[in-house]
């Protein structure tokens, strides 16, 4: 019986996954909490070249890897063993790359692992159809786990509602299918039905992130609250907030608009929570935020 995801270990196949994509250095938090997907984690591979008194332990330490991962990306190393003046692939964070079977989904490939879908969609860039992907992993390749948030962050430090009266869910928070072509996609937010130009209103106390036009989220503000915890206003017709602003909950961060590449061909708000973890900015289920 075949493998249903083959681990990619033989190093000639590892060499033409790398070669097929640009080798970045991971970026800061700070580059990827204004956008909605990061770069693929394929794409965030960097090159270290060893030195004289380096083990593979050492290599690991500094980048916050475990031994394991950094194996899996190198089947070359003999018995553990790094070189001096040789090149080895440093992922960003612990995992494994695996190659997608065709016709195989997110969930499926979330389920097999054991890893929030979502989680596992962002990091591989929101690709539809990769042939490769990156499952990451909070301590080894050989368990991976589910990037839980912070246990002390509960609904109750951060409730509000980001419209001036109670509104109807269009598109809920999960996975969903397009109304307009029938695509299964992830829907990292919540779209509440409202006029263009609705004052939008800050659920929390907090400090404004970014303040601009963000691609398919079009004008976007989002604001960091204490806890590590984080709100996102999107598609929005004006923004009335700058960066570094400090607000307060209930404060104008903007109104209603259609701006970007709204899920849907009306005006909503496009609204999102996502918690500070391992792997960057990750989405919440914003219904257990709201309070009307």
């Amino acid at each position: 019986m075949t493998f249903p995801y083959r681990l990619l270990v033989f190093s000639t196949i590892i060499a033409n996954i790398f070669g097929a994509v640009s080798i970045h250095s991971y970026p800061s938090l700070a580059q990827t909490q204004g956008t909605g997907c990061q770069t693929p984690a394929l794409e965030r591979f960097r090159r270290h070249t060893v030195v004289a008194g380096e083990t593979l332990a050492s290599i690991a330490q500094r980048y916050n890897l475990t031994p394991t991962t950094i194996i899996a990306m190198n089947p070359a190393l003999q018995n553990s063993k790094v070189s001096v003046g040789s090149e080895i692939q440093i992922p960003p964070y612990n995992g494994i790359v695996v190659e997608v079977p065709r016709g195989q989904t997110w969930r499926q490939i979330a389920a097999r692992y054991k890893i929030r879908p979502d989680a596992l969609f962002e990091a591989n860039g929101c690709q539809k159809n990769p042939r490769v992907v990156f499952v990451p992993s909070k301590r080894s390749p050989d368990s991976v786990i589910t990037d839980t948030p912070n246990s002390n962050l509960t609904p109750s430090k951060l409730l509000g509602y980001p419209l001036p009266e109670p509104a109807k869910v269009l598109v809920s928070y999960g996975w969903q299918t397009s109304p307009t072509n029938g695509d299964v996609f992830f829907h990292s937010g919540i779209d509440l039905s409202a006029e263009k130009g609705t004052p939008v209103q800050a659920i929390g106390d907090g400090t404004v992130a970014f303040a601009k036009e963000q691609g398919t989220y079009g004008n976007l503000v989002i604001i960091n609250h204490s806890g590590g915890l984080q709100s996102r206003y999107a598609h929005l017709d004006s923004i009335k907030v700058s960066v570094g602003q400090s607000v307060k909950k209930g404060d104008l961060v903007g109104t209603v608009g259609t701006t970007g590449k709204p899920t849907l061909n009306q005006s909503h708000l496009h609204f999102e929570v996502r918690s500070s973890s391992s792997l960057g900015w990750k989405a919440q289920d914003p219904q257990a935020y709201l309070q009307r």
